[in-house]
């Protein structure tokens, strides 16, 4: 029996490893399956966002090449491209347009592919005289209509979008139009972003990326035709295109992938991993020849599904070894009861130990396994939350915004479209001095909506986070313009207190207009049913702070809100009308510039919220 006592400890070791193994496996795999269905939600969110990002700001500039048929100027220059009198006045059209419209540049080519007119034209490197018919977009819009196309350009090296419309008069060909769009700003905020994302073109290039080396690469490798073709088009200028080291290792579904990205590239630096293994999503961009792709690393899953599998391999030992300790129990009570009267003693004894020492166990087992279930359940409740608030953050003051910017800029569109109309047909009377009218006020329209889009586009830049001084008069007046649509549907009246000289607080102004902008929205909503409601804008500098107080004519803070007024998700709004972070966003603004945000009833009626912030020092500047 001695003899075949190893291979027994042996058996029982294989099995305990094979046991441990087996659940180890089981638990990874599935804890892994559900780590990225998981992922592959959060990835479609984050494609529903920068898919919108993305067509947002192409689509600001998609009319704007088709406008320049509408300028005389442009036509005829390219009706006689020989004739250079015109050629002044158009330079100047499109230089003064390329500030205004905030692109790249804005040039007109004639049929046979040379530049005519461009805003560039007082620069060492203008385009004037190019020869770009050799260009897709050129090619394009002389047979097609249109083109659009990303490329980097011959003469500065400057990457961006082209945008290309063919121009006609009377059924003739006169030439093409070009809008280069920077996309920069757009890679910029995709930077902030919780995973890295690109966009690839029809030639599997990545145009656009949240990470700075991926840009310029390729996804798959390019044969010497390929190659070849883009030296003739100089769509990348020339650029070496490396490949970036994407090797695809299974499908999922739903159009997800499990890709590893290697890190060939020592020097690239990001926020965020962008080497190693990684959910890939995919979806083509609509009008366009472009995928989006959203790269979420799996190294979480991973650290998750492996700390799953180790406590699920120890359970599987501990319950194991339970087992054996039973099966060698009973083998000992058949041994005692078999032996001696005089052993009865000894047997109670260990009995004893073997009980107490199988409680223990037990009780440590269940104990391991209720603090696994609640650290799961703490760890999904947590995520949830963090992604509801970075969600409310992101499209509430957007949202707020849209509509109203949306009903102002249908009236000049529709207002535009009258007018071209009617040019049109005084033009084809010979009504000249009509049709100048009517060009001047679309003009005039455009102008309007330039500014209305700037406004909207200087909220939505990215805050530098830099405490600077800040005219709160200035900030007073940005907020009201982008919120003067809804205060004239509203039929509010506003009542500024500004004194003079203008006090200047030590803040950020973008994120100050968003608090202001916050302020005065609650106020419009608790007047909400009012015929003539008012709010009242008094700001003011005192010693060492600057007191900015915004209050309305409304029912005023019950005795409940005032007690929860800057907690999150506390709203006295109905339901689907807010989420209560926008007061709490806006507290912990002002708490960053140093200062504080305070609510209260005003002793005439209504609520008043006072912001006080460090008031910047006039004196320490000039020194």
């Amino acid at each position: 029996m001695p003899s075949h006592s190893p291979l027994r400890y042996l058996t029982l070791f294989l099995l305990l490893a094979a046991l441990a193994a087996l659940s180890g496996f089981g638990t990874h795999r599935v804890a892994q399956q559900l780590g990225i269905a998981d992922l592959q939600t959060t990835g479609l969110h984050r494609l529903d966002l920068y898919t919108a990002s993305l067509e947002r700001e192409i689509g600001k500039y998609a009319f704007l090449p088709g406008t320049l048929g509408l300028e005389p100027d442009v036509v005829e220059l390219l009706r006689q491209p020989q004739d250079n009198k015109r050629q002044p006045a158009v330079n100047a059209y499109l230089e003064q347009l390329n500030e205004r419209a905030g692109t790249l540049s804005i040039y007109v080519i004639d049929a046979g592919g040379r530049v005519r007119a461009s805003s560039n034209w007082q620069r060492d490197d203008s385009f004037v005289g190019e020869d770009l018919s050799f260009r897709p977009y050129f090619r394009d819009a002389m047979n097609n209509g249109s083109g659009r196309i990303f490329g980097i350009g011959t003469t500065r090296g400057e990457p961006g979008y082209y945008l290309s419309s063919r121009l006609a008069d009377r059924g003739q060909t006169l030439g093409v139009a070009v809008i280069k769009v920077s996309l920069e700003q757009l890679e910029k905020s995709w930077s902030t972003g919780e995973a890295p994302a690109m966009v690839s073109d029809e030639n599997g290039v990545v145009i656009l990326g949240s990470v700075a080396d991926w840009k310029f690469t390729t996804l798959r490798p390019l044969d010497e035709a390929t190659r070849s073709a883009f030296d003739q088009t100089q769509q990348y200028n020339r650029r070496a295109l490396k490949p970036l080291g994407l090797k695809e290792i299974r499908e999922l579904d739903h159009g997800a992938r499990l890709v590893r990205i290697s890190g060939d590239s020592p020097e690239m630096v990001s926020v965020y991993p962008v080497t190693g293994r990684f959910l890939a999503q995919s979806r083509p961009l609509p009008g366009t020849p472009w995928t989006l792709t959203v790269f979420s690393h799996l190294e979480q899953v991973d650290d998750i599904a492996q700390s799953r599998a180790t406590v699920a391999g120890v359970v599987a030992v501990l319950l194991f070894m339970f087992g054996l300790m039973l099966v060698e129990r009973r083998r000992h009570l058949k041994d005692r009861l078999a032996a001696q009267q005089a052993l009865q003693q000894a047997h109670d004894e260990l009995e004893r130990k073997v009980d107490e020492r199988t409680a223990d166990l037990s009780a440590a087992n269940h104990l391991l396994q209720d603090e696994i279930a609640e650290r799961i359940r703490a760890e999904r409740t947590l995520r949830a939350a963090q992604d509801e608030l970075v969600q409310a953050g992101k499209l509430a003051v957007i949202g707020q915004l849209s509509t109203g910017i949306a009903h102002e800029l249908n009236q000049p569109l529709a207002a535009l479209r009258t007018l071209s109309g009617n040019s049109v047909r005084f033009l084809e009377r010979g009504d000249l001095t009509t049709t100048r009218t009517n060009l001047e006020r679309i003009a005039q329209l455009v102008d309007r909506m330039g500014q209305i889009t700037g406004q909207l586009r200087n909220f939505a830049r990215k805050s530098s986070g830099q405490l600077q001084p800040v005219a709160l008069c200035h900030a007073i007046d940005n907020a009201l313009a982008l919120l003067e649509p809804r205060l004239r549907q509203a039929n509010a009246e506003i009542v500024r207190h500004c004194p003079l000289p203008e006090p200047r607080a030590l803040c950020d102004a973008n994120r100050l207009e968003q608090v202001l902008i916050n302020l005065i929205g609650n106020a419009l909503d608790a007047m909400a049913g009012q015929a003539a409601p008012q709010i009242e804008i008094d700001c003011r500098g005192e010693t060492g702070s600057a007191r900015l107080a915004v209050r309305d004519h409304g029912p005023g803070l019950d005795d409940t809100a005032q007690a929860h007024l800057f907690e999150p998700f506390f709203t006295t709004k109905p339901a689907g009308d807010g989420l209560g972070l926008g007061l709490t966003i806006s507290a912990g603004i002002i708490r960053d510039f140093g200062g504080t945000l305070t609510g209260s009833n005003h002793p005439a009626g209504g609520a008043v919220f006072t912001l006080e912030m460090p008031l910047f020092d006039e004196s320490t500047a000039d020194d």
